[in-house]
């Protein structure tokens, strides 16, 4: 086949699929804005939300990780709330967590050497408004499992 010919036969497939290419994720700072939610990137480039419960005189602190993570072609984007300290968990409510985390439909307990979260690993292609369930989700989580490990403290 002819070099010409070949370019004849594949100008057409260009033109059919030029129009349907995805659109590019928005980004984390849009998604945010399209939800009027107010942020400050914090020093490890992910986004700090602080969300208030007005009637509870309570408010939570909320984080979208500034980056993703890559499971080859799918990129994850992390939602975490602080909790409370890990020196506030003894083993019984650690494997009350375990346990709760199977039930969870979306999100999950996840402690580091300091700090017990709540953290929802979700697509980025996630819209504004499926970002914002899982802001909220997180933030309730987190608040309330503060309210019972502290006594009702609103340190996060």
């Amino acid at each position: 086949m002819s070099p010409v010919f070949r370019l004849v036969l594949f100008v057409p497939f260009l033109i059919a699929f030029a129009g349907t290419a995805v659109a590019a994720t928005p980004s984390v700072a849009e998604r945010l804005q399209a939800l009027g939610l107010d942020y400050v990137i914090d020093e490890d480039g992910d986004y700090r939300i602080t969300i208030s419960y007005p009637r509870d005189k309570r408010r939570q602190l909320v984080f979208v990780g500034g980056r993703t993570a890559s499971l080859g072609e799918f990129a994850v984007r992390e939602v975490f709330a602080p909790a409370a300290p890990v020196a506030h968990l003894d083993p019984g409510r650690a494997l009350e967590l375990l346990e709760a985390n199977r039930g969870a439909k979306l999100g999950a307990w996840e402690a580091d050497p300091e700090m017990l979260y709540f953290v929802i690993k979700l697509p980025d292609t996630v819209d504004a408004a499926e970002l914002g369930i899982a802001i909220q989700v997180a933030a309730e989580m987190a608040d309330d499992m503060e309210i019972a490990l502290s006594g009702g403290e609103d340190r996060f």
